[in-house]
C-alpha cells in the first residue's frame, strides 16, 4: 500500500523516520520498545525506508518515543480514567504499547497523514480520530468539549512537531492550548540553534526536505511565554530518568553512557520537557 498524501518534501514526510527508527529497533534481539506493528506499517508502507539505513539517529527518536511512553504510563497510573491526546500523531502506536483499557484517547494530525492512518488503524470507541493543524483552536475545542470537567486529568503529547513551527507559531499554539485546555500536562521535545543551525547536514532529517524553525535554547521560556506553567521535567537523551534507564538493554545504556561522555551540542541541545499548563 502506497503512503497517501506522504510525499517528499512535505512536513510529513517525517513521521517516517520515527516509524522506521521503531521498526529498525523492533528487529534487534534486545529492542528499546519492541514495537511489532512498526514492523507491520514498514512494511506495508510504499516508501524507500533504506534512506535511512544505518542512521545513529535512529535510535535517539526510539529514545524520545520510550519516554514519552514513560510519562504516559505515569499519567495513566495516577489517573487510569484520563484522556491521552497524541498532536501530531504520525504513524505513531502509543495507544498500542500502554493503553490502559480505561483511558480516551485522542490523535490529532494533518488530514492526509489521518487517511494513512485510518488505513491501517481500526476504530475504537476509546479512541477519536480528528484531521487538522496543531495551530488552528478545532481540535482543542473538540478535547475540551469532551473533557468530564474543566480540570479533569488530561496529557497532550507533541512528539516532534513543534519544533517545525516558527517560533512565533509556536509561541501562540501554546497559548491557545493553554487557554483551551487549563492544568493539562504537555510533553514536547525542543531543539537547541546547534541543531537547528546544522539540520542540513542531520544524519536523517538531511535526507529530507522539512526543516525545523524553531531554536529553542532553554525550555524555561515556556514558563515565561506561559505565565504560572510548571516546569515538571527537562531531560536530555543522555539524561532520562533513572526508572526508564534502568529497564534499556545493556547495549543501550552502554551507547548512552558514550554519548553522554562526549557531550555533543547536536545531543544535550535536544531537550525533552515535561511541562504542566497554567
Amino acid at each position: 500500500m502506497t503512503a497517501p498524501g506522504i510525499r517528499p518534501g512535505t512536513v510529513q514526510e517525517t513521521l517516517l523516520i520515527p516509524l522506521y527508527g521503531r521498526a529498525v529497533d523492533h528487529a534487534r534481539a534486545e529492542p528499546v520498545l519492541g514495537d511489532a506493528r512498526a514492523a507491520e506499517l514498514v512494511t506495508a508502507i510504499d516508501y524507500d525506508f533504506a534512506r535511512f539505513d544505518g542512521v545513529p539517529s535512529l535510535l535517539g527518536a526510539v529514545l524520545r518515543t520510550a519516554l514519552f511512553d514513560h510519562w504516559t504510563r505515569e499519567f495513566l497510573a495516577d489517573h487510569p480514567d484520563g484522556t491521552v491526546v497524541e498532536i501530531g500523531t504520525g504513524l505513531n502506536t502509543r495507544y498500542e504499547r500502554v493503553d490502559n483499557g480505561r483511558a480516551a484517547w485522542f490523535e490529532l494530525d494533518l488530514p492526509e497523514v489521518m487517511e494513512l492512518r485510518a488505513a491501517h488503524f481500526p476504530a475504537s470507541p476509546r479512541r477519536t480520530a480528528h484531521a487538522g493543524s496543531v495551530t488552528g483552536p478545532a481540535w482543542a475545542r473538540a478535547v475540551a468539549a469532551a473533557r468530564p470537567a474543566p480540570d479533569a486529568p488530561l496529557l497532550l503529547s507533541a512528539e516532534a512537531v513543534l519544533p517545525f513551527l516558527p517560533e512565533d507559531e509556536a509561541r501562540t499554539t501554546l497559548a491557545m492550548t493553554a487557554a483551551r485546555l487549563p492544568g493539562a500536562w504537555l510533553a514536547l521535545d525542543t531543539a537547541g540553534p546547534a541543531i537547528v543551525e546544522t539540520q542540513d547536514s542531520h544524519d536523517a532529517l538531511g535526507k529530507v526536505q522539512a526543516r525545523m524553525r524553531w531554536a529553542c535554547a532553554d525550555p524555561a521560556v515556556l514558563t515565561d511565554w506561559l505565565p504560572g506553567a510548571r516546569l515538571l521535567a527537562v531531560h536530555t537523551l543522555t539524561s532520562l530518568p533513572a526508572a526508564l534507564v534502568d529497564g534499556l538493554p545493556g547495549w543501550c545504556r552502554e551507547t548512552l553512557a558514550g554519548l553522554a561522555a562526549q557531550r555533543l551540542p547536536q545531543v544535550e541541545e535536544y531537550r525533552l520537557t515535561l511541562l504542566r499548563l497554567p
